[in-house]
């Protein structure tokens, strides 16, 4: 079993993601924190609550960061218009949860988890990844006692989602990534490159959903708001499934291919949040910035249809509740 603490800003994706993190009978989900992105903190921690009592899921949640790790950015939350201003494709959650939120801040979860466990947790990070960078800037250590840090975000070999240079992950909170993939921890990445290209149609929602349990019909309403979303400003009937890559790759890696070498982030400028990488086969540089960078792993080719299928057979097949 791997032990896995989600990183997540709930969020329509980070929903499907959280489902088959929950229901994948290889994976232990041994924690959840949330961070600011797709809404406020106080949103997405009350999302997170509100997912893990319609679906059965007793893994602890913690309370992450409510800005970017740098104070003096600022942040307004347009992603309402990808996941409506619920984060949860405008499904009406209710204001107050009654579910019990962990006393710690997400960060000193983390640690004390790893701590705890050395060697065995995976953090999976699918929104901006402030918590891990304060974790990082409280413990160092724990950079050594994570097995694996794997991270949806970045756009390597094509355009950003919300400027031509960057990712919205990555655009939140770019001095946090940049700490995160040059820590000498192993980092996995799932950009752009490869979570556009594994598209879930509106058909196949349907297909995957129809005569399931009450979680994949609750799925299936909150992600409509999300389709709507890609129908209109994308011009495609249905939606990537973006933070579900990065848990797939958990259960099957072979399905991406990846490129090696050490990653940086631009933070600041025209490029702000552009993430580059160095490929450890190509030319050489000297006196750069990703000299002597640890070599963190890309993923830059999918096999989509393969994807869709284990995250499927996992939604539909897998533990239930």
């Amino acid at each position: 079993m791997q032990k896995v603490i989600f990183d997540t800003d709930p969020g329509v994706d980070d929903a499907m993601a959280l489902l088959f993190l929950h229901r994948h009978p290889d994976i232990d989900l041994i924690g959840v924190t949330t961070v600011f992105g797709n809404a406020s903190i106080e949103k997405t921690t009350r999302n997170a609550q509100f997912l893990h009592q319609a679906w059965g899921i007793a893994a602890p949640i913690a309370k992450g960061a409510a800005r970017a790790f740098e104070p003096s950015r600022a942040d307004d939350h347009p992603a309402a218009v990808v996941h409506g201003e619920d984060g949860l494709g405008n499904i009406g959650v209710p204001a107050n949860i009654d579910s019990p939120v962990d006393p710690r801040p997400a960060f000193q979860f983390i640690i004390e988890t790893v701590r705890a466990n050395p060697g065995e947790v995976t953090l999976v990070a699918v929104g901006r990844m402030t918590n891990l960078a304060l974790a990082l800037k409280a413990d160092p250590e724990i950079a050594g006692l994570v097995k694996e840090v794997v991270v949806m975000g970045g756009a390597f070999d094509v355009n950003g989602n919300v400027t031509p240079a960057a990712e919205a992950n990555i655009y939140g909170d770019p001095e946090a990534a940049d700490m995160v993939f040059t820590a000498s921890w192993k980092v996995t990445i799932f950009g752009l490159d490869v979570t556009m290209k594994t598209l879930m149609s509106s058909s196949y929602l349907v297909e995957m959903t129809a005569g399931q349990d009450r979680a994949l019909r609750l799925l299936s309403d909150l992600s409509q708001f999300y389709i709507d979303f890609y129908r209109q400003r994308v011009g495609l009937d249905g939606m990537a499934i973006h933070d579900s890559c990065a848990c797939v790759y958990l259960a099957a890696p072979e399905l991406f291919d990846y490129r090696s070498g050490p990653v940086r982030v631009i933070c600041g400028g025209l490029a702000d949040g552009k993430t580059i990488q160095s490929p450890d086969s190509g030319r050489r540089y000297e006196g750069s910035a990703w000299d002597g960078q640890p070599s963190q792993s890309v993923a830059v080719a999918v096999q989509p249809e393969k994807v869709l299928e284990v995250l499927r057979a996992t939604l539909t097949e897998g533990r239930q509740a």
